[in-house]
C-alpha cells in the first residue's frame, strides 16, 4: 500500500531546509516548489497553509506537502509570500489519504486539495485600483471621458477603490471597459488584494469597571449621582438583574451581550455616555457560531438481540477492519452506533459518522446530541464557510471528538481516528458526480479508516451489492438484526394495479381506490401518510396533445420539467427556465397537458382528494434553505402534517411515530431505468421507504402503485427476501462482467463541437485498446443525455478485470494517453472526464 504515496513523505521536516513543495489548488499533476525565505524558515512545516504567487498575476492558498534541501531543475523557485497560521491546519496522515484518492481516482492531488478545504480556509484575492503616481491630467496625451474623471476624482480622494465601488459610483452593472481604458492610458494600476475569508464570530459585550465591582459602596454612590437620570438608572439596573455581582462578582469577568439592551428597547445613547464616563466597559469576544449543547448520561436501553449484535461486531473487528451491519429497517441500528461511539471517545479515539443526506441529519443529529451534547461537530454543505471552519478548527483542538457528516466530512483534519461508521452504506448520494474527485464516500472512508489504523462500520438495511459481495467472500465481516426494535410489526405490503383500474375508470388523478381508501382511513385515525415519488416538479414535461410538441432544453438533451407552483419550465441539468408557453410554439394549438408525475402534482392531487388533510412537500425545491429540512421534518413530528409527499429524501433514517401508512405512486419508474443498478436500486427504495411505516405499536401497510405488479422484484421486496435477489441479479452480473466481478472507468469527452466531441472519443478509445490489460470496452457511444450545458458528450466503458495489477497499469497508461490528447492541438480544447467507480 505503501508504494501507491511514491516518496512524499520520505523527508521529515527539517530545521535547515530551505524548499517546501506545496500542493496548489490547480489541476496540475504535480506539487511545486517554492523558497522559504530566511525569515520564514521556523515558521513552515509539513499542512501549513501558506500564500504563494502562481503564475505573473495569481495569488494561490497552498499546503506544504513536504520540506526539503534540493532546488527545482526545470525553473527557478519563487519565495514563499507569508504563513497563514501559526500551526498545521492540515496533517500529513490527510496529505496520504489526498494522495491516494488523487492516484486511485484518476485526478489530480490539487484538486482533492480543492474538494478538501473548506472555501473559508482558501484565500480570497479582490481586484483593486489606485492612481498611477506618474499620471498627470495636464499632460496626459489622452483624453477621459466624464465616467473616466468621475473615477479619478474618487480616487484623489481615496486611496484605493475596489470593482464594486466603482459599479456603485457610476451607477453601472459591469466596470470592466473603463477600467481596461483607464488602465491603457496609464491612469490607474490594477492591483490585488488578498485576504484570508475566514472572520470569526465575534460579539460586543459590556461589564462594570473593576472598581464598581471592588467597591460596593461607589456602586450605591453612582446609583444616587444618577437618580436625576432614568435612561441610565435603567441599563444599570438591567445590568444586574442579569449579572448578579453583588452575589457573585466573577460572573462580572464575562459580562453581558450588548444585544440585551438593545433588545430590552434600552437606550444606547444612555449605554454610550456610562461606558464614555468609565462605569461601564465595552469589549470584543470571539463566541463559538454554535450552541453550547449539555449532553446527558442517560442509558441507552438495548434489546437481547442488539447487544448480541454489539459483541459480534467487536469480536469481529479483532480480526477484520470493515464490518457490514445488515439489520432491518427499525432494527435499532442508531442505538448500537451510540454505544459503539461512546465507547471509541472513551478509549481517546475520534470518531466519525457518514450520513447520505442533509435530511438525515435534521432527525439523527438532535437525537445524538441528546447524548454526546457539544463534543459533537456536524458537518455539511447547508452551513456557512465559516461554520465549516469553526469545524474544522473544533477537530484540530480536539474540541469535536465526533463528527457527523456527509461525504465531505472525510476530509477534517483527524489525527487519531478510532471508527468510522457509514450509515446506510448502499445509497448512491456517497458517490461524488461533480466536480473532480468523483469519489464514493463509502470506499474513501474505508481508506481513510486503514491509514488511521481504524475500523469501519457499515450500516444499511438493505446493503449494496458490493458490500454483501464483500461479507460472503469473508473480506468484512458480518452482522445482522433480524427483529424491529421493541418487537414493532413488519409492514403489510399491497400491489395496486394502475391499468386494472384505469380500466374501471377508478383511477383519479393518479391514485388508484385501494390507494385513496387507506389515505383515507389513517386520516380519519388521525394517523400520518407519507407518498413517494422519486421526482421533483409539477410533471416530468409538458406535450402538445395536437402535433406532440415537447419543450426540450436549449442547452441540453433533455425534456423541461414543469412547475406549476413558478409557472415555468425548468432543467434539472443546467439550470435553464423559461415560462410556459399559452399555445404550442410549433402548431399554435392551445391543447397543452402535463405529462408524468411530479412531487408538485401529487401534492395537489391530494390537496383535492383530502381537501381536509394538511398536506407538505419535502424535495429539493421546498429545502434549499438552510433550515428547510429541519422546518418540514418538525412540523410533520409536531403532527402539524398529515400528509407529507417527498422524494428519496423521505426514504432513509426517518423515525415517526404515528406514519402508518406508505405510498409509492410509481415503481416501475425505478425499476425500469436502463442502469444495471436499476433492480438493486428499485429493491433498496421500496424497502427504506416502506420501513418508515408502523414503527411503534400498530402494523403499517404499504401500498405499491404499479403497471407489472406481477414483476418477481415485489414478491421478494414483500417477503423481504434480500439474499434471493442478490443470488439472482448477481447471476446476471457475473454472465455480463459488471461490479462486483470488474472494475468499472468511464471516459468522457465533452465539446460544443459535435465532431470534434465524437472525434476525440474514438481516437482515445482506440489509444486505450492498446493498454495490455485483460479488458472490456465498450463504446465509444452518445452519452445517455447527449448534451449537457451546451457541450456534447461520448462516452467510452471499460470493465477491468480485478485481478493482479491490472488497474494500476491501465491508470498509469491512462495519464499517459491523457498527457498525449491535452499536447494534441486538434483535441487541446476536448474536455476529458474520467470516472472511476462510476455508478
Amino acid at each position: 500500500m505503501e508504494s501507491l504515496f511514491g516518496d512524499l513523505f520520505d523527508d521529515l521536516e527539517s530545521k535547515s531546509a530551505r524548499f517546501a513543495d506545496v500542493i496548489l489548488p490547480v489541476p496540475i499533476p504535480k506539487m511545486f516548489t517554492y523558497k522559504i525565505p530566511k525569515s520564514l524558515e521556523g515558521e513552515v512545516g509539513i499542512g501549513f497553509r501558506v500564500m504563494v504567487q502562481f503564475g505573473s498575476k495569481k495569488v494561490l492558498t497552498g499546503i506544504i506537502g513536504k520540506v526539503h534541501q534540493k532546488p527545482p531543475k526545470e525553473y527557478e523557485a519563487k519565495p514563499i509570500l507569508d504563513v497563514l497560521d501559526s500551526y498545521a491546519m492540515v496533517n500529513p496522515l490527510q496529505i496520504k489519504f489526498w494522495s491516494w484518492m488523487a492516484e486511485y481516482y484518476c485526478c489530480h492531488i490539487g484538486e482533492v486539495m480543492n474538494a478538501a478545504l473548506p472555501a473559508g480556509l482558501k484565500l480570497s484575492s479582490e481586484s483593486k485600483i489606485q492612481l498611477n503616481p506618474t499620471f498627470d491630467t495636464e499632460t496626459s496625451p489622452y483624453p477621459l471621458d466624464e465616467r473616466e474623471e468621475v473615477i479619478l476624482q474618487a480616487l484623489a480622494s481615496k486611496s484605493e477603490l475596489s470593482y464594486d465601488e466603482c459599479e456603485q459610483l457610476l451607477g453601472i452593472k459591469s466596470i470592466h471597459g473603463i477600467i481596461k481604458s483607464l488602465v491603457i492610458k496609464e491612469a490607474i494600476i490594477v492591483f490585488e488584494q488578498v485576504k484570508d475569508k475566514y472572520t470569526p464570530k465575534v460579539e460586543s459585550r459590556i461589564r462594570f469597571s473593576q472598581p464598581f465591582v471592588e467597591d460596593r459602596k461607589s456602586l450605591e454612590t453612582l446609583f444616587d449621582e444618577l437618580s436625576a437620570k432614568p435612561k441610565q438608572e435603567e441599563i444599570l439596573l438591567k445590568y444586574l438583574q442579569e449579572v448578579p455581582i453583588y452575589q457573585r462578582p466573577e460572573l462580572n469577568v464575562k459580562g453581558l451581550d450588548k444585544r440585551i439592551f438593545a433588545d430590552a428597547g434600552l437606550s444606547m445613547s444612555s449605554l454610550k455616555t456610562l461606558i464614555k464616563n468609565g462605569v461601564l466597559e465595552e469589549y470584543k469576544l470571539i463566541i463559538s457560531r454554535f450552541e453550547e449543547i449539555q449532553g446527558n448520561d442517560e442509558e441507552v436501553t438495548l434489546s437481547e438481540e442488539q447487544n448480541r449484535a454489539i459483541e459480534e461486531i467487536k469480536s469481529s473487528f479483532q480480526e477484520k477492519q470493515v464490518n457490514l451491519l445488515h439489520g432491518i429497517t427499525g432494527s435499532g441500528k442508531t442505538e448500537i452506533y451510540i454505544k459503539l461511539i461512546e465507547e471509541a471517545i472513551a478509549s481517546g479515539s475520534q470518531v466519525l459518522l457518514l450520513l447520505p443526506e442533509i435530511a438525515l441529519t435534521t432527525q439523527i443529529v438532535s437525537r445524538l446530541q441528546k447524548v454526546f451534547g457539544s463534543k459533537m461537530g456536524i458537518y455539511h454543505s447547508k452551513f456557512s464557510d465559516n461554520e465549516r471552519v469553526e469545524v474544522w478548527n473544533g477537530v484540530i483542538s480536539g474540541k469535536f471528538s465526533f463528527v457527523v457528516g456527509v461525504r465531505s466530512s472525510i476530509f477534517l483534519p483527524f489525527d487519531s481516528l478510532g471508527l468510522i461508521i457509514v450509515d446506510e452504506e448502499h445509497e448512491s448520494s456517497y458517490k461524488q458526480f461533480e466536480p473532480s474527485p468523483r469519489f464514493h464516500a463509502r470506499d474513501a472512508a474505508i481508506m481513510l479508516s486503514w491509514l488511521h489504523q481504524a475500523k469501519t462500520l457499515l450500516g444499511s438495511a438493505t446493503p449494496s451489492f458490493e458490500s454483501y459481495f464483500n461479507a460472503r467472500i469473508k473480506k468484512y465481516g458480518y452482522v445482522q438484526l433480524l427483529n424491529r426494535y421493541g418487537d414493532a410489526s413488519l409492514p403489510e405490503f399491497l400491489i395496486s394495479d394502475i391499468l386494472v383500474d384505469k380500466k374501471k375508470q377508478l383511477l383519479k388523478l393518479d391514485f388508484t381506490r385501494l390507494m385513496r381508501e387507506k389515505i383515507q382511513e389513517a386520516l380519519n385515525n388521525q394517523e400520518q401518510v407519507l407518498i413517494f415519488q422519486n421526482r421533483r416538479g409539477y410533471a416530468p414535461y409538458i406535450s402538445c396533445e395536437d402535433c406532440g410538441w415537447i419543450p426540450e432544453c436549449e442547452h441540453c438533451d433533455v425534456s423541461l420539467t414543469y412547475h406549476q407552483y413558478s409557472e415555468e419550465m425548468r432543467c434539472h441539468y443546467c439550470g435553464f427556465k423559461e415560462k410556459i408557453p399559452k399555445v404550442c410554439p410549433a402548431c399554435g394549438s392551445g391543447k397543452l397537458s402535463a405529462v408524468g408525475l411530479g412531487t408538485e402534482r401529487i401534492e395537489e392531487s391530494l390537496s383535492l382528494l383530502f381537501p381536509e388533510a394538511r398536506i407538505a412537500r419535502m424535495d429539493l425545491d421546498t429545502t434549499r434553505s438552510k433550515y428547510g429540512y429541519q422546518r418540514i421534518l418538525e412540523d410533520f413530528g409536531a403532527g402539524n402534517v398529515d400528509v407529507l409527499v417527498g422524494t428519496q429524501m423521505i426514504t432513509k433514517g426517518l423515525d415517526f411515530d404515528r406514519v402508518t401508512v406508505v405510498g409509492i405512486l410509481d415503481a416501475d419508474r425505478i425499476l425500469y431505468f436502463p442502469d444495471f443498478r436499476a433492480g438493486e436500486r428499485a429493491f433498496q427504495q421500496i424497502t427504506q421507504v416502506a420501513g418508515r411505516a408502523g414503527r411503534r405499536e400498530k402494523r403499517g401497510v404499504v401500498i405499491i402503485q404499479s403497471r407489472k405488479p406481477d414483476h418477481f422484484l415485489f414478491d421478494q421486496v414483500i417477503k423481504g427476501d434480500y439474499k434471493g435477489f442478490y443470488l439472482q441479479d448477481m447471476a446476471e452480473r457475473q454472465k455480463f462482467f459488471y461490479p462486483p466481478f470488474v472494475k468499472l472507468i468511464k471516459v468522457s469527452c465533452r465539446h460544443k463541437d459535435y465532431k470534434l466531441a465524437e472525434k476525440a472519443a474514438r481516437h482515445l478509445h482506440n489509444l486505450l485498446l492498446e493498454v495490455q490489460v485483460k479488458k472490456i470496452m465498450l463504446g465509444p457511444e452518445k452519452g445517455l443525455i447527449g448534451k449537457i450545458k451546451n457541450q456534447y458528450i461520448f462516452e467510452t466503458l471499460v470493465k477491468l478485470d480485478k485481478s493482479g495489477n491490472a488497474q494500476a497499469i491501465f491508470k498509469h497508461e491512462l495519464r499517459r494517453i491523457l498527457e498525449s490528447m491535452y499536447a494534441n492541438k486538434e483535441f487541446r480544447s476536448v474536455r476529458i472526464i474520467i470516472d472511476v467507480d462510476p455508478y
